[in-house]
Formats: structure tokens, sequence, C-alpha cells
């Protein structure tokens, strides 16, 4: 298997682990540790300038337009792709741990959360979203 390969399974994979343990053991003082500091999300921004450096950079990328993002996709190699892929999982992550400390701090019953902190996972926004929409609920 490929170095990029590797790095990318190793991240997917691991990456699912942290995200069982905010929802599944959000008590657990190894989950407290990873929610309150971003051990994760610097471990996959390691990897993540690791392909950016194997990649050589984003070169000439124009973000200002729709057309500039599509480019960039169709241009890409694995490292740009896997990168942009490690940018989701490091963001949503650190998303997700701070909708697991606020949520402690507000005092919400943690089986309210279970459904924010998936669709942070799965859909990013949409989690932040219903994490709102939660706490207006129940009036947090």
């Amino acid at each position: 298997m490929e170095t990029t390969e590797l790095l990318f399974t190793i991240c997917n994979t691991s990456i699912l682990v942290a995200w069982g343990l905010l929802i599944f053991t959000p008590n657990w003082r190894f989950t407290v540790l990873i929610s309150k500091r971003p051990f994760v999300p610097l471990l996959l921004s390691i990897v993540y300038l690791y392909f950016m450096i194997a990649n050589g950079g984003m070169g000439s990328v124009d973000f200002s337009s729709l057309e500039g993002i599509i480019a960039l996709y169709e241009n890409s190699t694995p490292e740009l792709i896997a990168a942009g892929w490690l940018h989701y999982l490091a963001f949503d992550f650190w998303v997700g741990c701070w909708i697991l400390r606020e949520s402690k701090k507000k005092e919400i019953n943690h089986l309210w959360i279970v459904v924010p902190l998936l669709a942070t996972f799965m859909l990013g926004p949409i989690g932040v979203l219903l994490y709102e929409t939660c706490k207006l609920f129940l009036k947090k």
C-alpha cells in the first residue's frame, strides 16, 4: 500500500474511533481529554501538511469562484484530495468537541446531542444547526 493510501486509511479509520468516543463514552477520562485539547485535529493537521507538501502546494487555485474550485478538484492529485478530506475531518471533529463541551456546561442530557454529533460528523454544518435548535427547544 502506498504512503498516501496508508495515511488516508489510518486517519479515516482513527476518526471513526474518536467520534465513537464522543458519542458513546462522553464522560470517560480519555474522551474528556481529547475533547478539551485538540490532539485529534492536530494529528490530522500534520498529515494534512504532509499531503500538501507531497502535492507541491495549492498552485494557483482560484478560490473566488465556483469554477475555480471545480478546476481544483478536476486537476488534483490523490494527495490534494486526501488533504481536502482531512480538512473536513479535522474541523468537523473540532466542532463536535465544542458541542460536547458546551452541552456539558449547559447541563444538556447527552442523549439530546447524539443526533447533532452524528450530523456534525456526517454533514458538518447541519450538526451545528441541529445542536442550536436543540438548545432553543430545551431553552438552554
